[in-house]
């Protein structure tokens, strides 16, 4: 997966908007868009514009990572 992140020397609050990253394979192919936000992380898989993706609550994340 490539994940391009302009700057990394960043300290950041996340807004009502978050932040948006496009996600690429490894042969760079656009996969689509990861939005983080203060309430949900959003996959936006493709062109599906933002707000139209795939949501879940940082809580259930978190209880998902946990639960691997």
């Amino acid at each position: 997966m490539k994940v391009p992140i302009r700057d990394f020397d960043v300290d950041m609050i996340l807004a009502n908007n978050g932040v948006t990253m496009q996600v690429y394979d490894n042969n760079d192919n656009y996969m689509g868009k990861l939005r983080i936000g203060r309430g949900t992380v959003e996959w936006c898989h493709g062109k599906v514009p933002i707000g139209n993706g795939t949501k879940v609550r940082w809580e259930r994340l978190i209880e998902w990572f946990e639960s691997q």
